[in-house]
């Protein structure tokens, strides 16, 4: 049984999205200014800087479902997840100041950054899985689940934005901007205290309603035992369906976030004022969705929300680069042509969010369709599946990027206003490409999800009756 009955209270709400700054943090950090930092910076070539990222979430991914595993069955005075929180916290924080400030001479090698991310990757997962594995638990009510993930999302995208808002105006502002190598380690640091205010503060906030013992106790911990449970979890029809639609979804955001930097720079010829004001506009994209993503669920429901959502997002994105390689679009760097990309990037990424948000809520709704199956609830193991979907395709979409930038024939040492027309062409259109075909798979395969509303309140009432018979038959019989 849910530990709320009913509307949630305000402030567990805003406390649960808290936890999500973390990521927040992380996402910016390797999706925006990762690739471009090792690469036009430390001077690492950028297909080995996206292969490196590749390789470590790829081995995160195959982590990630032991850690979920681990937390389902974790038994504490704490609850599940709370240990999990507190024991990662402080470590994630220094790996994500050290990622910023490499402390080698010359360009760092391919091992030295693939160690490093590596273990970034894990200790956020040891945070996050356990963090969003809280929120099935928390609620069982199918629009109060999508309230709490508006509130992760929310608070994980003002981190993000708190972060790139400061590497633009404060951390790299100066002559040499994002190319510089100052403002780097700074960065990294500010970083880290996020992250550990973040998920400290977000688990303490919460430690009342879910730090107590858990109902079962679960078996011991073994490998083989564990990816039997993990096997079974992922072979849900439902999570098989939702994962071929995230998949897709997750290419085309690891390959936006990561080029982002490359087009503002190169073809979009943003100044520092310009630059300044790129979070701003993420962050009422954010807003924008925080108000439309709920009425669209009641409407249409998450799965239709989910697939409309992400055709219209990449029409719009695109729009601007069409418009650009059809000689139509005013000339980059000048005012006519900032304020005319950010009106389509307002709309373009709100729809991006939707989409994201409604895959994840629709997460939530597998854990009692499993449950009804086996009788067993896996949290743990279904939100670990999704990050090993998520960090898969993410690590693809970076490689995808640096192939991309590598391809283009884009220098290490571009200069701003100065990179041929043919290598700006080639760098637009095979991104354009790779997005297009990746929202028509998204759409489709997100459109499939097979769970409605009506199904998911008709089984939570049936698994609450049955509960509810088995205690009484615990209690009054002989």
């Amino acid at each position: 049984m849910a530990f709320v009955q009913g509307a949630l209270p305000q402030r567990l709400k805003i406390v649960h999205g808290f936890g999500a700054v973390a990521f927040g943090v992380k996402d910016s950090g390797f999706s925006f200014f990762l690739l471009i930092f090792y690469n036009q910076v430390l001077g690492m070539d950028a297909g080995l800087v996206s292969l490196a990222l590749a390789c470590a979430l790829l081995v995160d991914a195959v982590v990630d479902p032991i850690l979920g595993n681990l937390s389902d069955r974790t038994y504490s005075r704490w609850g599940r997840r709370l240990p999990w929180l507190y024991a990662a916290a402080l470590p994630l924080a220094l790996a994500w100041a050290v990622l910023w400030d490499p402390a080698v001479d010359g360009t760092p090698s391919f091992a030295e950054l693939l160690g490093i991310a590596v273990v970034v990757r894990v200790l956020l997962s040891a945070c996050e899985v356990p963090s969003v594995s809280l929120l099935p638990e928390i609620t069982a009510d199918y629009d109060e689940r999508t309230t709490l993930f508006r509130y992760r999302y929310l608070f994980g995208w003002m981190g993000g934005l708190l972060m790139m808002t400061l590497a633009y105006t404060v951390f790299m502002r100066g002559p040499e901007g994002l190319l510089g190598t100052g403002g780097y380690s700074p960065f990294g640091i500010c970083g880290a205290v996020l992250i550990f205010v973040s998920v400290v503060g977000s688990a303490l906030g919460q430690h009342r309603l879910v730090a107590h013992l858990p109902a079962d106790r679960p078996p011991p911990f073994s490998i083989r035992r564990a990816f039997a449970e993990i096997r079974e979890a992922f072979s849900e029809r439902a999570f098989l369906i939702f994962a071929a639609g995230a998949l897709a979804a997750y290419v085309s955001q690891g390959m936006t976030f990561s080029i982002t930097n490359y087009l503002n720079l190169f073809v979009w010829q943003f100044d520092q004022n310009a630059l300044t004001v790129y979070p701003a506009v993420l962050f009422l994209s954010v807003v924008l969705m925080f108000f439309v993503v709920g009425p669209l669920h009641r409407r249409l429901g998450k799965p239709r929300s989910a697939a409309w959502s992400a055709i219209v997002a990449v029409v719009v994105t695109l729009t601007p680069y069409a418009l650009f390689l059809a000689g139509f679009w005013p000339t980059p760097g000048s005012t006519a042509s900032t304020v005319g990309f950010y009106a389509f990037l307002l709309v373009g990424n709100t729809s991006g969010i939707v989409t994201m948000i409604s895959g994840s809520s629709m997460i939530a709704e597998i854990v009692e369709a499993f449950q009804e199956r086996t009788g067993r609830r896996a949290e743990g193991s279904f939100y670990s599946g999704n990050w090993f979907v998520q960090k898969c395709a993410t690590g693809l979409g970076i490689f995808l990027t640096g192939q991309i930038v590598a391809f283009s024939g884009l220098s290490t040492d571009a200069a701003q206003g100065a990179v041929p027309g043919d290598v700006l062409t080639r760098m637009i259109l095979l991104y354009g490409a790779g997005t297009v075909v990746l929202a028509i798979v998204a759409a489709y395969w997100l459109a499939r999800f097979p769970i409605t509303r009506e199904e998911h309140e008709a089984r939570i009432a049936a698994l609450d009756l049955a509960a509810r018979g088995d205690i009484d038959g615990g209690t009054t019989g002989p």
